[in-house]
């Protein structure tokens, strides 16, 4: 038997016992990051819709998470409860609840349906009972931003274009920080005042995703109300819209919060 036919032979024997191998192999075997079943529902924040996640969703949908982006009227607190329990209540199945900014407060509230099992703040609000955005950032300096704020004749809020680029994104490319500006959810004024009555993160474990370059609400101020619901930190090298500058690192937490969830 010559070299060459010797060689092919062992090729085809070796072949042959990988394939056994693989057909012996148990479906256990497989990554354990499957998580179907488990249903992730994203809420946006103020001067922001629903898109704001669209960087996140992929990588959630390809652990096997059925996920959702909740579209807020950011008309009050009740209203975008309202909304995000609609959305919760379509869901089959154990709920992680996700929110930013302003939408931390949303979640504070909704997430006391019996549906969700964990809640995610990202960049957010965490209000204690009966305590409302204002109350929190009661005695604070006003943020440059403020002054950049326009009303509009139904009292909702915008951001300029200018404070999107240079304090609510300032680490995305400007051409796509513009993209935000021009496609911004007014916020009512009002929701500022409005206050949660019972916070879901007392029976709820929760996550936190802090933002270290954020200029909309602080890092130390984000961190201490992390502190204060006892969540998990997750800090990101972003700016306030780190699902959008950051996507991989939000989702990797929003992951872990769906790993631990049963």
């Amino acid at each position: 038997m010559n070299t060459l036919l010797k060689k092919c032979l062992a090729a085809a024997v070796m072949f042959g016992s990988l394939l056994s191998i693989s057909a012996l192999t148990p479906a256990s075997a497989a990554p354990n990051d499957d998580l179907k079943g488990k249903n992730v529902v994203l809420v946006h924040g103020a001067f922001a819709d629903g898109s704001s996640w669209q960087k996140v969703i992929p990588l959630l949908e390809a652990k096997g998470l059925h996920v959702v982006a909740v579209q807020n009227p950011l008309s009050s607190l009740d209203a975008d409860v309202a909304a995000t329990r609609r959305v919760i209540d379509q869901q089959n199945g154990p709920v992680i609840l996700v929110g930013h900014s302003w939408a931390g407060a949303v979640i504070t509230q909704a997430g006391n349906d019996d549906k969700v099992k964990s809640l995610v703040y990202v960049a957010a609000f965490a209000p204690q009972k009966d305590q409302s955005i204002n109350d929190i950032l009661k005695g604070k300096p006003a943020p440059s931003w403020a002054s950049a704020l326009q009303k509009d004749s139904g009292g909702y809020l915008t951001l300029s274009t200018d404070a999107i680029i240079h304090d609510f994104a300032q680490d995305l490319p400007v051409a796509q920080a513009r993209l935000v500006a021009a496609t911004q959810g007014p916020w009512f004024a009002g929701c500022t005042d409005d206050k949660v009555t019972q916070p879901a993160w007392q029976n709820k474990p929760s996550w936190f995703v802090e933002t270290e370059k954020d200029r909309m609400i602080p890092a130390a101020l984000q961190d201490a109300m992390a502190q204060q619901i006892g969540a998990t930190v997750i800090k990101v090298d972003a700016s306030h819209v780190a699902m959008l500058s950051k996507p991989t690192e939000v989702a990797a937490a929003i992951i872990e919060a769906a790993r631990a969830t049963k």
